[in-house]
């Protein structure tokens, strides 16, 4: 059963929503890669388009746009995604996925590009009273 967290950031207000979607509502995003444009309406929130921006896999690899197809790699990387330098010029192999969604695929960050009717934090059930007892 393939289960994914969607991560929803709204860059209007800076805030960052996390969502459990069912297996239903992943497979509209197997296949989709990052920087894909994808609709909200099967995923749950009508009149929102959403862009994938990132995600992880099911070991805490992280996709690189960078690198084609839904396979991991151990690839030379000089900056992020998946390495941040300590030294100015420092390079390292790491472990990474590559920018394809797939059944491994356990957390997909998105950004909202259109929004839709309903505001966000109504659609994902965030309340005043759930949002301060967090902080």
């Amino acid at each position: 059963m393939v289960e994914m967290k969607l991560v929803i950031s709204v860059p209007k207000t800076g805030r960052a929503y996390q969502v459990t979607l069912d297996e239903s509502k992943c497979r509209v995003l197997i296949g989709k890669k990052i920087g894909d444009i994808v609709p909200g309406d099967p995923l749950g929130f009508p009149g929102y388009e959403f862009e994938i921006r990132g995600g992880t896999d099911k070991d805490g690899f992280p996709m690189r746009p960078d690198i084609h197809g839904g396979v991991r790699r151990r690839v030379l990387l000089s900056g992020p995604p998946g390495f941040h330098p300590k030294r100015k010029g420092e390079r390292r192999k790491k472990t990474v996925r590559g920018n394809t969604i797939t059944e491994d695929i356990v957390q997909v960050n998105v950004k909202v590009i259109k929004e839709g009717p309903k505001p966000i934090e109504e659609l994902v059930g965030a309340t005043k009273e759930k949002e301060e007892g967090e902080e």
